[in-house]
């Protein structure tokens, strides 16, 4: 399933200009009964559309609705490589199942996922045109140990593209979150096809928080934010898309020909974490110690009894202490 049906897509264009629409209007615009309308409202409100009715008025939009577009996103971003969807499993998997077809730069963007995951396996909440779904395909020839610090590049990459369009104070935690005074914001989940001597082919997955839905941000068990609440202007999720893909395009070069050293200082500067007390869990175990920020390997750097260790993995996770 890539798309809504018919009907579907003509209603959510109806109610995109977020005023009321009398479910008559809308009965006889779709060619169905009331009953019927009501079931196509339920199937927009399901995919995280915040519709609401009002007696006498009819159906409305909470907010009105800004759909993405391939067109102006290529324009903005002057990269042809942009493949937009509706509906998909994941904007990840879609471009994980086109290796090794595929040209750096490649994007995928969709309006809703049915199976977004998050790392470890979470699932990652999708509302319908509500947040940025995206992901970047990117092969490294120099091969799969370059990708050791790729999620903290891509982490940096995004606080500049959300400086880019207005939105400031975003910082980072290790190894592939963006928070907002101490509220999560955004997350990356990176996920390859490589063999050991051979080209690593990465998929750059980033779910941003652009608008929540109040039913949607019922489903999340950590504190959130979403960058509506962070600037007085709305934020143009086209334009966000293509900065995006510029800030990843001038990057990313640049990270396979060093390394992530030129990069540190800009971690230290974003780092939520820096030289405060954390708890490290790793294989169900917790370590406690002061947060020393990153090396030039993307590693934490923890200080325990004055000694300062370094430490990388996928399975490790990173939380402040509670004092």
């Amino acid at each position: 399933m890539s798309e809504l049906n018919e009907q579907g897509n003509v209603l959510l264009t109806l109610l995109a200009d977020g005023e009321f629409h009398s479910g008559e209007k809308i009965g006889e615009l779709l060619g169905v009964s009331r009953t019927s309308v009501n079931n196509y409202i339920k199937a927009l409100q399901e995919i995280g559309l915040d519709i609401y009715k009002v007696t006498g008025k009819g159906y409305r939009s909470a907010v009105p609705i800004d759909l993405l577009n391939a067109d102006k996103i290529k324009q903005l971003s002057k990269n042809k490589m942009v493949h937009v969807e509706q509906i998909l499993d994941s904007t990840n998997q879609w471009l994980l199942d086109r290796i090794p077809n595929l040209q750096n730069g490649q994007s995928c963007i969709s309006e809703y996922q049915l199976a977004g995951r998050g790392r470890r396996g979470r699932t990652w909440i999708s509302p319908f045109a509500s947040h940025l779904y995206f992901s970047f395909y990117w092969r490294f020839d120099s091969g799969i140990d370059k990708v050791s610090g790729l999620s903290l590049l891509v982490g940096i990459a995004t606080v500049n593209a959300l400086e880019k369009v207005g939105v400031q104070g975003v910082s980072l935690k290790w190894p592939n979150d963006l928070y907002y005074q101490g509220k999560k914001l955004a997350g990356i989940l990176i996920e390859l096809n490589a063999q050991a001597t051979e080209a690593c082919h990465t998929v750059i997955g980033i779910g941003i928080n652009v608008r929540m839905p109040p039913e949607q941000a019922k489903l999340i068990d950590q504190p959130w934010i979403d960058l509506h609440h962070l600037t007085s202007a709305s934020v143009d999720r086209n334009l966000l898309s293509a900065t995006l893909i510029n800030e990843l395009q001038t990057l990313l070069p640049q990270y396979e020909q060093t390394g992530l050293q030129p990069y540190l200082s800009r971690w230290f500067d974003l780092d939520c974490f820096l030289n405060k007390t954390v708890n490290l869990l790793i294989a169900g175990k917790s370590k406690q110690g002061i947060c020393r920020g990153i090396n030039e390997s993307g590693a934490l750097l923890l200080e325990c009894d004055g000694q300062v260790e370094a430490y990388i993995g996928g399975e490790i996770s990173l939380r402040l202490a509670k004092l």
